[in-house]
């Protein structure tokens, strides 16, 4: 699959009042990909958030968790995670992308060939949680990369969109996954040509 988008938001864990208004004003600003991320929600919950996207933007999410969403919403894809680690049967590659997490080379070495896209972390220190550091040598990340195995991964952990450009030209990272880079400060989303 050829990615065709450089950067995607995850959401924050917690819901907050405006948040699926920001989502909207996201994708009409032409964001591609949003990863809903709620680990704490339930089912109904999840849904409640996904029926407040204009139905001609729900197919630009991804969801961590209640894959069978999915379905139910004509969702982008799923993601796996250590909450939801595999894929469930019903799932079909023709109607939706499939991503994972890693925290490992190994893990991206292991997964590169069957995802569409994966998430190594962390890249840099997190932003969003007190305590992530950064846990790749600048050289272990350049021998990933010159053996190709970063080209579908999506570098998460600190990312911005002030160094994105560093993520994928310098480090060679499909994108940047970029959350407390975001929320924090909400911007306008930057085009990278």
């Amino acid at each position: 699959m050829e990615l065709s988008f450089r950067f995607l938001i995850l959401t924050l864990p917690d819901f907050f009042q405006g948040e699926t208004d920001i989502a909207n004003r996201l994708f009409a600003d032409g964001l591609q990909r949003l990863h809903l991320r709620k680990p704490e929600a339930t089912k109904v919950q999840t849904a409640e958030w996904i029926e407040q996207i204009e139905p001609q933007y729900r197919s630009r999410i991804v969801v961590h968790d209640h894959h069978d969403l999915a379905c139910r919403y004509g969702l982008g894809g799923i993601h796996l995670n250590s909450r939801n680690t595999e894929v469930p049967e019903w799932f079909s590659r023709k109607d939706f992308t499939l991503s994972r997490s890693c925290h490992t080379i190994e893990e991206t070495e292991r997964y590169h060939p069957t995802f569409d896209y994966l998430f190594l972390s962390p890249i840099f220190d997190s932003i969003s949680k007190q305590g992530y550091k950064a846990a790749f040598p600048r050289e272990e990340l350049a021998d990933a990369k010159a053996r190709g195995l970063l080209d579908n991964v999506f570098a998460l952990g600190g990312v911005t969109f002030g160094n994105l450009r560093e993520v994928v030209e310098d480090m060679g990272f499909a994108g940047g996954a970029i959350m407390g880079g975001f929320w924090n400060e909400p911007v306008p989303l930057p085009t990278l040509a």
